[in-house]
């Protein structure tokens, strides 16, 4: 398939509203595609590289554009073709690393036509935003594949992704996907929470539930078959050698054929109270000598569910059993803290509930996690049958440009400009923030939006829309500055979220369900 055909895809789907629209436009790529090729469709119009960063910013970027690379008359460049100088970009390093990516670019860019090399413009600056959604892409695949989308759906949410499944339902139509099933050994996406306004209103929408502590910790799932334990993070990716408490915690477990759901948590050894996120991100994220970051922070597992074990896969159980099951594998201190409402009716037990809310605050957690108890485990989905309650305002917003600080914050970037992710795909600003930020995350920030950045006007510097933060506010004003007509009032940097894609940031709709005053 020739990239053009994806841009031209990509454009039409930018160009339209209507979801059945978008969907019948990718149904039709996905039959044009050969099976293989589909992966990479997916990734082109989702915006991302499967080679991942490739080190080409906007310096050399410029120098690629007409009328210093003209142009092809006409179109000739292939997805495989420009993969394969995807692939090259990405292995360049060492001295005179720039000049060789540039010459690769000129390549590139010279096979292309100009509609191309616009598109390949917005595909490496992190511009396509198009609205061509994983949701939507896999009601296309689903269409062209001729499959029932929710068979599609739970083939990809036990794989982990769409691309592999997508490849296999293609070539070998509805088939193929009794190949995709929970295995111990693969990591699954996690079941996601939507938010609650507070404990009696979660409870009044779940009826029977147990409501247990949300701890303020990295998400892990956990496989143990025999003595081999891998250990995932939300993202699925593989963080086993970093952890080591976890692999020994994991291995004394009742059973096998495990795979669990958790957090990892830093906790003060005098206190038993949690440490600052950042601390426990640190942690995960370092790649530093693991016995010596073991011994200067170490980490505490906790789960709160289970997917499989000793042989029987758990998701359609309902969520009482599989935490009767969890009991019976990890001792009470390897279990997050909950309690259960049996009879929502009845005052006593919802006040139970509040007060089990306010003992979990004051223990220094962030909030708790109401879950249905009659609930299946729904990988990969936010589901309505597990509810968040935190006792402040807070999102999950996108940084989408950051503007140089002055007076003591020279030299950082400091300023953000947070967006909320729009019904298309893109991102709409809702505000700008300084708030909140130590000097150790000015830092980070600083050098972490420098990867990012895509344009520097000397002031504000744009970055691809990757990084999230937790952003704290006391409401929502009316602001005609801003697309969605409202701002955030009293905005402060929480923290920073460098463990959740931009795809889980908070949405327009979500902001606004808050209300404006």
């Amino acid at each position: 398939m020739l990239l053009a055909r994806v841009a031209e895809v990509s454009g039409q789907v930018a160009a339209t509203s209507a979801r059945s629209r978008k969907t019948a436009l990718l149904a039709r790529l996905f039959a044009e595609a050969e099976p293989e090729e589909s992966p990479l469709v997916i990734a082109y119009l989702s915006g991302r590289l499967p080679q991942g960063r490739i080190g080409v910013g906007w310096s050399v970027l410029k120098q690629v554009l007409p009328p210093a690379v003209p142009p092809a008359a006409e179109p000739g460049l292939t997805l495989a073709g420009t993969d394969a100088a995807m692939t090259a970009l990405a292995a360049v390093s060492g001295a005179g690393a720039q000049s060789r990516r540039l010459g690769l670019l000129r390549e590139l860019f010279g096979a292309a036509t100009l509609s191309e090399q616009e598109y390949l413009l917005r595909l490496l600056s992190g511009e396509v935003r198009q609205g061509a959604l994983d949701a939507l892409a896999l009601e296309g695949v689903a269409r062209a594949a001729e499959v029932p989308a929710a068979e599609l759906r739970r083939a990809v949410m036990l794989e982990g992704s769409l691309p592999p499944v997508a490849r296999a339902v293609l070539a070998e139509g509805r088939a193929a996907l009794e190949a995709f099933a929970l295995r111990v050994g693969r990591p699954v996406q996690p079941m996601l929470a939507h938010t609650a306004g507070g404990v009696a209103e979660a409870v009044a929408a779940l009826g029977p539930c147990a409501v247990e502590e949300k701890l303020d910790g990295i998400r892990i799932q956990v496989h143990r078959l025999g003595e081999e334990v891998r250990v995932y993070t939300r993202s699925l990716d593989d963080i086993t050698a970093r952890l080591p408490e976890v692999v020994d915690t994991v291995r004394e477990a009742a059973g096998d054929g495990l795979v669990l759901d958790g957090e990892v948590i830093g906790l003060d050894p005098a206190t038993g109270r949690p440490l600052p996120f950042q601390n426990t991100a640190s942690r995960v994220g370092s790649r530093a000598d693991v016995v010596t970051a073991r011994a200067v922070l170490p980490l505490t597992p906790v789960f709160f569910d289970v997917l499989a074990a000793d042989g029987e896969v758990l998701l359609d159980r309902p969520g009482r059993e599989r935490h009767a099951v969890l009991a019976r594998l990890l001792p009470e201190h390897l279990r997050v803290r909950r309690t259960t409402v049996d009879d929502p009716a009845d005052p006593r037990s919802v006040e139970a509930a509040e007060d089990f809310f306010r003992d979990t605050l004051a223990r220094g957690h962030e909030g708790v996690l109401v879950k249905a108890l009659d609930a299946p485990y729904v990988a990969g989905r936010r589901g309505r049958t597990w509810l968040k309650v935190k006792p402040v305002h807070t999102l999950d917003l996108v940084v989408l440009a950051a503007e140089r600080g002055h007076g003591r914050r020279t030299g950082y970037l400091s300023n953000l400009h947070l967006g909320a992710r729009a019904a298309d795909g893109g991102f709409v600003m809702l505000g700008k923030t300084f708030k909140g930020l130590t000097d150790e995350m000015l830092r980070w920030q600083t050098e972490r939006l420098g990867e990012l950045a895509v344009s520097d006007d000397g002031y504000t510097v744009r970055v691809r829309p990757e990084l999230v933060v937790e952003i704290a506010y006391d409401g929502l004003q009316r602001s005609t500055r801003y697309p969605a007509g409202v701002t955030l009032r009293f905005a402060r940097v929480v923290r920073h979220r460098p463990d959740k894609p931009a795809a889980e940031a908070d949405t327009v709709e979500t902001v606004l369900a808050g209300g404006a005053g």
